[in-house]
C-alpha cells in the first residue's frame, strides 16, 4: 500500500492504517526522542503523545515534507516540552555524527583520537541549556536555523548566535577533556 493511501486512510480514522503507520515509524521516533531524553519511559511517552497529536492533526499535514519528517518534528517538540516542564537537562545521544557545515570551521573541529563518543555526549550534556538544544538540533538532527527558530521559538539570529557560542563551548570542553582538565 502506498504511503499516501495509508495517510488518507488514517485521516478517515481507519485504525488498521493508523496501526500500520505507527508500526512503520515508532522505532525510529523512539530513537529520536531518546536522543533528547535519558529515560526510556519518558521517550516512550513522548512517542505515544506525538502519534496521538499526529493522528488528531493529520488534516494539517501537507505533503510538502515526508510524513516521517513531519512526525519527527512533533517528537522533537514534545521532547523539548517535556524537558522544559521538568526543568532538567536530559540529553542522551545514541550516535553522534558531528558534521562540519562550514568549511571555514573545519580545523576547529579536529579532535584528538583519544576523545570518545561518550566524551562528546558528556560535553554536550555540560553545555548550557540554551546552547545545548541548538547544537543538537543543528549538528545532530540536521535542522537549519529557520527550523530551529520555529522549534525553539527563538529568532534565527539567536539560533545562529547560540550555535556559534555552543560550538565554541563544546570545543573548549573537549579540549579540557583532552588535556585532563576536563569537565
Amino acid at each position: 500500500m502506498l504511503q499516501v493511501d495509508i495517510i488518507e486512510q488514517c485521516k478517515q480514522n481507519n485504525r488498521k492504517a493508523q496501526l500500520q503507520l505507527y508500526n512503520q515509524y515508532c522505532d525510529g521516533m523512539f530513537v529520536v526522542a531518546k536522543r533528547f531524553l535519558k529515560d526510556a519511559n519518558d521517550a516512550e511517552d513522548v512517542v505515544q503523545e506525538a502519534f496521538i497529536k499526529a493522528f488528531t492533526k493529520l488534516h494539517q499535514y501537507k505533503a510538502d515534507v515526508t510524513f516521517g519528517a513531519w512526525l519527527k518534528r512533533i517528537v522533537i517538540n514534545k521532547s523539548i516540552d517535556l524537558i522544559k516542564s521538568k526543568k532538567q537537562i536530559l540529553v542522551e545521544l545514541d550516535q553522534v555524527h558531528l558534521k562540519v557545515v562550514d568549511s571555514s570551521y573545519e580545523d576547529k573541529w579536529l579532535v584528538d583520537d583519544a576523545i570518545t563518543l561518550n566524551d562528546v555526549k558528556s560535553a554536550i550534556n555540560n553545555l548550557p541549556e540554551t546552547y545545548q538544544y541548538v547544537v543538537m538540533l543543528y549538528l545532530i538532527e540536521g535542522y537549519d536555523h529557520q527550523e530551529i527558530s520555529e522549534i525553539l521559538n527563538i529568532s534565527e539570529v539567536a539560533s545562529r548566535t547560540n550555535l556559534s557560542r555552543g560550538k565554541a563551548k563544546l570545543q573548549e570542553l573537549l579540549k579540557q577533556k583532552q588535556h585532563g582538565t576536563g569537565y
